[in-house]
């Protein structure tokens, strides 16, 4: 069943830190929950989890409703915080003991369910120890197990690779793929190539508003127009490559960055032939000329970046760097 939230909204004071949500997430589903610092992803996921009360606004999990039957909901949810809190003076074992009896987990499945925890999580070696003198990404792997114990069949993770090293993250980022054949997967995280790997769709959240829903492919088509490339001139120090790029018809925009340029074309141009008739017309020797994809650090930057000021731009025109 998954997900539905229907104008999910959470007032504080005067600000609204979720503003109207509304989405539908099915089984099988792993979606990647993106937005800046205070955008309201956390908020959202707590509203989900029924840590939070909404100010107006629902949502359903596995077709129980947030109002109706909190207890039931959580039932069908594996969470794990941003922060994820633990018993620092328990030993690992003990602690998912502990974790699967309050999950009611039937006392006949608790130690074969730690022991499957601990091969999917790598916390073998580590079970005896107590918790508080594990790394950051070993309690991390301990709160991710708590999670999947008791096989529910929704997990929403926030920031679940926070404090893990690359080899860690990428064991993570296929246990979570990996799960969420057969389950609904909500995660958000700022390491976006992670998002584009691990997940099948990304929402993405700005000022408590969705402002953007549906795979990396589709995002990058919708949000960032035509063509990038990146273009690089051996011409004479008197020319005037910047504003001869930037006067071919296809091209939108120009940017020089470490002696190359980078060119975005209007949408659906594309102008890698205009370019490279220019060089030839005025004996400019042409080193590269090479398509480039836009990333979903692109789109997110393009969606979420808060746009200068006037105030902004006549400070930096007075104080140029």
């Amino acid at each position: 069943m998954g997900i539905t939230a229907s104008n999910l909204t959470k007032v504080y004071g005067t600000q609204k830190a979720v503003d109207h949500v509304s989405f539908e997430m099915s089984t099988g589903e792993v979606l990647g929950f993106l937005g800046p610092n205070g955008a309201g992803k956390t908020t959202a996921m707590r509203m989900l989890t029924c840590f939070l009360e909404p100010t107006s606004g629902t949502a359903t999990l596995e077709g129980y409703d947030i109002h109706n039957h909190p207890r039931k909901v959580r039932r069908q949810i594996g969470y794990l915080p941003e922060d994820t809190p633990l018993y620092t003076d328990m030993s690992v074992v003990d602690y998912l003991r502990l974790s699967a009896q309050l999950q009611s987990v039937p006392e006949s499945r608790i130690d074969g369910r730690i022991q499957e925890m601990m091969d999917v999580c790598g916390l073998g070696p580590e079970r005896h120890k107590r918790i508080g003198e594990l790394s950051k990404g070993f309690q991390q792997r301990v709160g991710l197990a708590q999670a999947l114990l008791h096989d529910p069949p929704v997990l929403i993770l926030d920031e679940p690779t926070t404090g893990l090293d690359p080899n860690q993250i990428v064991e993570i980022r296929e246990l979570i793929k990996e799960v969420g054949k057969e389950k609904t997967v909500m995660l958000s995280s700022h390491i976006l190539k992670e998002v584009e790997m691990t997940c099948d769709r990304i929402l993405i959240i700005d000022q408590g508003q969705i402002v953007a829903d549906g795979s990396t492919e589709e995002l990058r088509n919708q949000f960032m127009g035509g063509t990038r490339l990146r273009v690089q001139v051996d011409a004479p120090a008197d020319a005037d490559v910047d504003d001869a790029l930037d006067g071919l018809e296809e091209v939108a925009s120009v940017q020089r960055t470490n002696g190359h340029y980078e060119l975005s074309a209007a949408r659906d141009a594309s102008p890698a032939a205009d370019v490279f008739h220019l060089c030839a017309d005025r004996g400019w020797v042409l080193t590269e000329l090479t398509p480039l994809e836009s990333s979903l650090e692109d789109v997110f930057r393009e969606l979420t970046e808060a746009p200068e000021s006037p105030a902004e731009r006549d400070t930096t025109e007075a104080n140029p760097a």
